[in-house]
């Protein structure tokens, strides 16, 4: 029974570190895009491309595993409520990442549109939104915290 306890709290461990990795590929995507938008109106797109690639295979490759890990912590070990927590954490992710996405895309209309009050409106909506998301990614990590407190303490 302890080696189960020992192998779920290493699961566990080893998703709080990719998720770790997920807010580190964050800030290089941020990065790389207001990179892109300092180059304004002559944007370097190729550049942009091939981080948005980059940028999708890590995000995918990350939840691939986050994935593999919920689904062992609850088929293999019996940690459902741990998992739905991870679960919940995943939705969110995918919802923070079309929410960045859309975000970029309205500050590069807002920026190439100063003009048209809109765009300002729409960037200002999705940083809300995805302040909102963020949130509440933060509160299913705590309540995870919570849940997995006795296979954080092994």
């Amino acid at each position: 029974m302890r080696m189960a306890s020992e192998e779920a709290a290493r699961l566990l461990k080893q998703f709080y570190l990719l998720q770790q990795e997920r807010v580190e590929t964050y800030k290089l995507f941020d990065q790389g895009h207001e990179a892109y938008l300092s180059g304004a109106p002559s944007y370097n797109f190729p550049m942009y491309r091939q981080l948005v690639h980059e940028v999708t295979q890590a995000f995918k490759k990350i939840s691939d595993e986050i994935i593999s890990i919920d689904h062992r912590l609850e088929v293999e070990h019996g940690k459902i409520e741990v998992a739905d927590f991870i679960k919940k954490i995943q939705e969110d992710e995918k919802t923070k990442l079309e929410l960045t996405a859309k975000l970029q895309l309205a500050k590069q209309n807002m920026l190439d549109n100063p003009d048209e009050e809109s765009h300002q409106v729409e960037v200002e909506e999705l940083k809300q939104r995805l302040r909102n998301t963020v949130e509440r990614i933060n509160e299913h990590l705590d309540e995870l915290k919570y849940e997995a407190e006795d296979l954080l303490q092994l």
